[in-house]
C-alpha cells in the first residue's frame, strides 16, 4: 500500500447555504390545516395545539407546527393548585419562552422599539415542528395570513412577515436572532417606501420571529386590536384567570381561515449551511504506477504475468483512502470509473466531504 502525505494547500473548506420549504411534501405554502381531538383532549392539550397538513388519522399526517398561549399572570389557563393563584399552563408557556429567548427570568418582551405596557403580559407562540427543518428558519420567507375571529364583522385579514429585509442586523438576545413581525410580505413592510415600519399604531410590532429556535411569537394585544384603528383582527383573546379559555384554538381558527372566506396561506422556508471539505489528491507521473494486486503476479512462480508491465508499469486506481498520521483509515472515496495511471500520466482527484 502506498501512502502520500498531503500538503496544507491540498485542503479547501467551503460553505454553501441550502434552502427548502418547511412543510411536508415540499409544499411551498401550507393551505390546509387540521388538529387532533386526541391530542387536544390529552395531557398536552392545556399547553399547546398540534396542527397537521391533513386529517390526523391519515397515514401521511405529520405535525407541521404547534400553537401555544403564554400569559405572565396565568390568564387563560386553569390554576394547577386552587390554593396557588395565577400559576397555570399559560405561566409555564410564558416562562419557557422567556428563558429560552431572553435567557433571563426577570426580563420582558418588547414588541417593537417603543411599546412595552400591557402587551408584555401575553403572547401566542407558533413553534415549527423540529422534523420539518434541519438547521434554522430562513428570514424573509415567512408570509402568514390571519383572519378575524369575529363573525359579526365584515371579513378582514392581516398579512404578516418579518422585518429582515428592512434591517442591517437582527436584534440578539444571547445567541438568538430576533426579527420583528410586521404587516407586509417577504421581509418588507407594505408601506416601507413611505417610511413605514409595518408596526401597529398602538401596540408596537406584531411579535417576534426567532429563526434559530423555529419560533414565532405573536403579540396578543396587537392581534386583539380593531381592524380600522389598531391594525388588528379583534382576535378576542381571553386572559381570564383560572379559566380554560382555549386561546390556541382561537389562533388556529384565525390561521386556518375557518372564520371568514378561508384559504389562508402560511409560507416559510428553512436554511441549512453545509460545510464541505475539499481534498485534492495529486498523483504525479512517477507515483502510484506499481501495484500489489495479486492478479498481476503468478501464484506459482511469483513472476509478473504480463511482461509489458515490466517495462511499462500501469495501474488502474478505483479508490482513494484518507488516513491520519497513525495510518488509521478515516474516509474512502470511490471513483466513478478506473483511471489509467503510468509514467506518462498524472492524476488529480478531488474528494468532497460534507458535514
Amino acid at each position: 500500500m502506498a501512502f502520500k502525505a498531503l500538503d496544507p494547500e491540498d485542503f479547501v473548506v467551503s460553505s454553501d447555504s441550502v434552502t427548502s420549504t418547511v412543510w411536508s411534501n415540499n409544499t411551498p405554502s401550507l393551505n390546509t390545516y387540521f388538529t387532533s381531538s386526541v391530542q387536544k383532549e390529552g395531557a398536552s392539550g392545556p399547553y399547546y395545539l398540534s396542527v397537521y397538513q391533513t386529517a390526523s388519522s391519515d397515514d401521511t399526517a405529520a405535525v407541521q407546527f404547534q400553537i401555544a398561549y403564554g400569559n405572565k399572570n396565568g390568564g387563560g389557563g386553569v390554576n394547577f393548585d386552587s390554593s396557588v393563584p395565577f400559576v397555570s399552563s399559560t405561566t409555564t408557556i410564558y416562562g419557557q419562552y422567556r428563558t429560552l429567548i431572553l435567557e433571563d427570568e426577570n426580563a420582558s418582551f418588547v414588541w417593537g422599539d417603543t411599546f412595552t405596557g400591557s402587551a408584555d403580559n401575553d403572547f401566542y407562540a407558533i413553534s415549527i415542528e423540529r422534523a420539518r427543518y434541519k438547521q434554522s428558519l430562513l428570514p424573509g420567507t415567512i408570509n402568514l395570513t390571519l383572519s378575524s375571529s369575529r363573525t359579526d364583522l365584515a371579513y378582514n385579514q392581516i398579512h404578516l412577515t418579518d422585518n429582515s429585509g428592512m434591517v442591517t442586523l437582527p436584534t440578539y438576545y444571547g445567541t438568538q436572532r430576533v426579527y420583528q413581525m410586521i404587516s407586509g410580505s417577504d421581509g418588507v413592510a407594505y408601506n416601507a417606501n413611505a417610511g413605514g415600519t409595518g408596526f401597529t399604531p398602538n401596540s408596537g410590532s406584531y411579535g417576534w420571529f426567532c429563526p434559530d429556535i423555529s419560533t414565532i411569537l405573536l403579540n396578543a394585544a396587537a392581534l386583539s386590536g380593531s381592524a380600522t384603528g389598531d391594525g388588528g383582527i379583534q382576535l378576542l383573546t381571553n386572559p381570564t384567570t383560572n379559566t380554560a379559555a382555549g386561546n390556541p384554538s382561537l389562533l388556529y381558527r384565525s390561521i386556518s381561515g375557518s372564520v371568514g372566506v378561508g384559504g389562508n396561506r402560511f409560507e416559510l422556508n428553512s436554511q441549512e449551511t453545509i460545510t464541505s471539505d475539499y481534498v485534492f489528491i495529486r498523483a504525479r507521473n512517477n507515483e502510484f504506477n506499481y501495484t500489489e494486486n495479486p492478479s498481476f503476479i503468478s501464484g506459482s512462480t511469483g513472476e509478473v504475468i504480463y511482461n509489458y508491465f515490466i517495462n511499462n508499469p500501469q495501474t488502474f486506481p478505483t479508490t482513494v483512502g484518507l488516513y491520519n498520521d497513525s495510518n488509521d483509515l478515516l474516509a474512502v472515496a470511490k471513483l466513478s470509473k478506473p483511471i489509467q495511471k503510468d509514467f506518462t500520466k498524472e492524476a488529480l482527484v478531488r474528494v468532497k466531504l460534507d458535514f
